[in-house]
Order: structure tokens, then C-alpha cells, then sequence
């Protein structure tokens, strides 16, 4: 009986568009495309991909059932029934399985088993549709990363300015305690140690911020400049081969002028070797 199953994509690859359409099968001959239901099943799940899963997972849902309730029915199990058997094929297709109901015959055991590895095969497809559906096109990519781009700049210069201020106060502050040690006749060597200490410490750990600063705005401009827009790769492209075409027919047409003029030269050394030799013969019998 589930045999007869062959007959949906049968049905569905006779009613789609693709091969109703002249223009996909002149398009996809010249290409040496085969219209399968493979080739059909990949277009709708790039253009609709969420209506088709969700509907690939319903038809899916009630034909395990259906096979399931004829599979327990003998055995008079509460798989038999339509409704259980529903419960325990979404169930094991969700792969959480309560335990509160299994199947009793090898047959059932089989479908159950089918249905927990089609499962997980439609979890990652729908982890698949999720991820490219809240994915960032081009733009919104670029709008991103130039705001990062810009808020890590504002960074840069802050911490830079800070580490400034930070380093001339400091040398001012050890200045000045060590010239008010020296005027009350204090030894000032070791509080002078402490305090370059801790601000060498403050510098290096500033030194640290704004290097890493400049290491993550250097990763994200490279990131920016790696992701090549196609679109705009391909209106160069057109645009070169235009000027190339353009510049190869002035090419031809300073070539054909070139040789028009290269025939009126040849034509007119040629008249002058002819009046030359006019005027020779001309003279010839005078000089005679």
C-alpha cells in the first residue's frame, strides 16, 4: 500500500512550475540540467524553504503514524490506535521519548526507528532554515561592521588620550614627591621605586588595552575588505569588457584609417613616379 508513495513526487514534479515553464526547460537543456524531482525538491527549499519542511514533517507525521497503527493493530496494543500512535511518532521525532509508550512488533520497532533518524535530520535542517533566515544580508553587514568600525576608532583614540593624561600626571605626581622628600631630608629611593613600579604597571596595562584595541580594529577592517560583493565585482567586469571593446574597435577603426591613408601615399608616389618619368622623356629629346 505505501508503496504507492512514489506517486507524490511524481505528482508534485508534473504540477510544478519548473517544468511547465518554456523558459526553464530551453534555459536547462542548453545547461544539460535534468529535470528531476531532486532538481525540483532543491528549488523549492531555496525559495520556500519553511513552508516546504513544515509540510515534508506533516506528511511525514501521518504516514509513520498510519504505518505504525497497521503494524500494532494485530497485536491489539494501544499502538494500534491512530491517536497513540500519532503521540509516540511526534514524540520519537522530536527525540525526546516519554517511555510511556513503546511498539510491541519488529515492524513497529523499525518505523519508530526511521522516524527518530528522519528526525534529527529535520532538526538540523530547521537549525539550517533559522540560521540563514536571521542571517545579515550584505548591507545590514556592512552597516555593522562600519558602526564597529567607527566605535572602536572612538575607543582608540580615548584610550590613547587617557594613557596621556595618565602617564604625564604620573611623572608629575613622582616629581613632585620626590622633591618634597629631598626638601625634609627623607631618603626618597624607595618611594620613588613604589611609584615607578606601580606606573609602569598602569603603562603596561594601557599599553595592553590599546594594543588589543588596535589588533580587533585591524581583524575587523581585514574581515571588511575579504567580503567581496559579487554584484559590484560583476559591473566591473561589464564595464571593463566595455571599455575593451570600445578601445579594440577605435583600434580598427585607426587601423583601416591608417591604411586609407597608406593607399593615398602608395597613389601618389605613384603619380609623381609617373610625371617624373613624363618629364624625362619630356627633356630627353632636348638635351639631345
Amino acid at each position: 500500500m505505501f508503496l504507492r508513495l512514489y506517486l507524490v513526487h511524481r505528482a508534485i514534479l508534473l504540477h510544478s512550475k519548473v517544468l511547465l515553464s518554456a523558459s526553464y526547460r530551453s534555459i536547462g537543456s542548453l545547461n544539460n540540467i535534468n529535470f528531476s524531482f531532486r532538481f525540483v525538491l532543491k528549488i523549492l527549499m531555496n525559495k520556500y524553504p519553511a513552508r516546504t519542511l513544515l509540510a515534508f514533517i506533516l506528511l511525514f507525521w501521518l504516514t509513520a503514524s498510519w504505518m505504525l497503527t497497521l503494524c500494532e493493530r494485530q497485536t491489539r496494543a494501544a499502538t494500534g490506535n491512530m491517536d497513540t500512535a500519532m503521540w509516540l511518532i511526534a514524540i520519537t521525532f522530536l527525540t525526546v521519548g516519554y517511555g510511556d509508550v513503546a511498539p510491541h512488533t519488529s515492524c513497529g520497532k523499525a518505523v519508530c526507528l526511521f522516524t527518530g533518524v528522519m528526525g534529527v535530520a529535520c532538526t538540523a535542517m530547521l537549525v539550517a532554515v533559522v540560521t540563514k533566515t536571521l542571517a545579515l544580508n550584505k548591507g545590514e553587514k556592512h552597516v555593522h561592521f562600519f558602526m564597529l568600525d567607527i566605535q572602536i576608532s572612538k575607543r582608540v583614540r580615548a584610550k590613547s588620550k587617557k594613557y596621556i593624561i595618565m602617564l604625564i600626571s604620573l611623572r608629575y605626581e613622582n616629581t613632585a614627591i620626590y622633591i618634597e622628600k629631598e626638601e625634609d631630608g627623607h631618603s626618597p629611593i624607595c618611594d620613588s621605586f613604589s611609584a615607578a613600579v606601580s606606573s609602569s604597571q598602569l603603562l603596561l596595562f594601557f599599553l595592553h588595552r590599546f594594543r588589543h584595541l588596535r589588533l580587533k580594529q585591524k581583524k575587523l577592517r581585514d574581515y571588511v575588505s575579504e567580503m567581496v560583493d559579487l554584484p559590484k565585482m560583476q559591473m566591473i567586469m561589464c564595464d571593463l569588457s566595455a571599455n575593451w571593446n570600445n578601445s579594440y574597435r577605435e583600434l580598427e577603426q585607426r587601423i583601416l584609417s591608417m591604411e586609407q591613408k597608406l593607399d593615398e601615399l602608395s597613389r601618389c608616389f605613384h603619380q609623381t613616379s609617373e610625371l617624373l618619368s613624363q618629364v624625362l622623356r619630356h627633356r630627353s629629346p632636348e638635351i639631345r
